[in-house]
């Protein structure tokens, strides 16, 4: 027996030491509340540790966030997308098992590619009230009315505006912050997903770093069109965007309990 590894998007941060010409992977691990997702409801529709179950083969296992381009040949999908700033040629697999994607652009990429690749949609970040409903209970009396979180690539550009939340705060201080408001606005597409999930009102704002592919993506994968807004101030004057039109079934149901021995 062997374990399944859920591969998820943490590298550690660049550090520059002196005498040597390039930056180096030394510090701490970036930690972006949006990409810390897929292991914890792993362990959840798993029902046990994420990193301690077991498998029949080796086997790695991609759930959340634009990571396709991190599968190898032979690896499991489960509502993985593609990332529309990653050229074809760093997709380097032959064949994969795919459950589930995050939308139907994902599935249109790897059908193009000879992967047989079902029609079900969702980013399992969707499934986070289930993991915590603790987060409902939070919504019903917002503490807050509005919070700002930027891609963690745009952060620096927004860390002075009113309201911010810095996405590599801890997982439950993101998550919380998220439930106890009213609005959710920014450019952070799992702080949007997270939003949507828990029924608080949310609106995309257009990355400054980040390709369209991922937030259209996700917004057709859920019944909608992809709908922004260009600044924080039209965002929250425009309020949120149309809610979810989407039944979280099929991607529970495509979950690989299989790999689990289940």
């Amino acid at each position: 027996m062997s374990e399944v590894e859920v591969v998820n998007w943490n590298p550690r941060n660049q550090v520059v030491i002196p005498g040597i010409s390039r930056k180096l992977r030394i510090g701490r691990r970036i930690n972006n509340f949006g990409d810390l997702l897929g292991p914890v409801v792993v362990a959840w529709m798993s029902k046990q540790s994420a990193r301690r179950a077991r498998s029949k083969r080796d086997q790695r296992l991609l759930a959340v966030g634009s990571i396709m381009h991190m599968a190898r040949t032979g690896d499991c999908i489960w509502g993985t997308g593609v990332n529309g700033k990653i050229t074809p040629d760093e997709y380097r697999f032959d064949a994969l098992d795919v459950r589930a994607v995050r939308g139907p652009l994902s599935r249109e990429f790897l059908e193009m590619r000879g992967i047989h690749t079902p029609p079900t949609y969702g980013d399992p970040g969707l499934l986070i009230p289930s993991v915590f409903p603790d987060l409902v209970e939070l919504t019903k009396n917002p503490s807050r009315d509005v919070v700002v979180v930027p891609n963690l690539n745009d952060l620096p550009r927004w860390f002075d505006t009113p309201s911010v939340l810095d996405p590599t705060e801890d997982l439950q201080t993101c998550l919380r912050t998220i439930a106890s408001s009213r609005l959710v606005v920014g450019s952070s597409l799992h702080a949007v997903i997270v939003a949507d999930a828990l029924g608080v009102p949310a609106r995309l704002i257009p990355s400054g770093s980040e390709a369209e592919f991922k937030y259209a993506d996700y917004y057709l994968g859920t019944g909608r069109e992809l709908s922004t807004a260009p600044t924080v101030k039209a965002a929250i004057s425009m309020g949120g965007a149309p809610g979810l039109a989407w039944n979280d079934g099929p991607l529970r149901e495509a979950f690989p309990h299989d790999l689990f021995g289940k």
